[in-house]
């Protein structure tokens, strides 16, 4: 089974993630944007998959989509690591750029295109949604 690590820029928080990702998608809302300048690159990992070491702070306010998000980041460096939708509590999505090794995942779609400013280099290989996609199912306690 997969693992993984990352964390934040300062080191104060770490995390492993065990198994693979759900989905992985580079996402243009509006939000992301204001958080990276740009698309995020995210993977969305069933929450009970994350261990996390160290104290995150939280920052809770409505997405597009109208659910309310919560990300979390380093209070001590502002790193962005992972944010959660309440109608989501089963999934955290993870910021790929805060893996050890950020090329262990691979992007496979790009999400709320129809946010993304005019010059935003979307990948013709990725799949196009946009805006948000159905969710995926709860992972089964079996």
């Amino acid at each position: 089974m997969q693992e993984l690590s990352g964390g934040c820029m300062c080191g104060a928080v770490r995390y492993k993630v065990v198994g693979a990702p759900v989905v992985s998608r580079i996402c243009w809302c509006r939000t992301c944007q204001k958080i990276s300048g740009n698309g995020t690159a995210n993977a969305l990992f069933p929450t009970a998959s994350i261990t996390i070491s160290g104290t995150l702070s939280s920052f809770t306010s409505p997405a597009d989509s109208g659910n309310e998000i919560s990300r979390y980041f380093c209070p001590t460096c502002g790193c962005h690591i992972l944010g959660g939708s309440a109608a989501n509590p089963h999934f955290r999505v993870l910021r790929i750029g805060t893996l050890d090794d950020p090329s262990a995942i691979q992007p496979q779609v790009n999400i709320w295109a129809s946010s993304a400013p005019n010059w935003a280099c979307l990948d013709p290989a990725l799949k196009l949604e946009a805006k948000q996609p159905s969710p995926p199912q709860a992972p089964s306690n079996g």
